[in-house]
């Protein structure tokens, strides 16, 4: 299965390192969030604040984007 990629402008722009502290900890939380789900977090990356990942469960994608889209309301 094939899910989308979910990009969120999470950082500063200066912050362009996976290495980064705040970005290895959201990157750990996301992996929970993959073993909650039983699925796997298939890509993880950012560049100048903007973190892009994906899982390998369409369920996983709508629930992120419903709490994405509730916090923009």
């Amino acid at each position: 299965m094939s899910s989308g990629v979910i990009e969120v402008d999470l950082f500063p722009e200066e912050v362009d390192s996976l290495s980064h502290p705040e970005v290895a900890k959201f990157k750990k939380l996301l992996k929970q969030v993959a073993r909650g789900y039983r699925c796997k977090l298939t890509s993880f990356d950012v560049a100048h604040g903007t973190v892009s990942f994906s899982f390998d469960n369409d369920e996983v994608i709508a629930e992120i984007l419903k709490v994405l889209q509730d916090k923009e309301d």
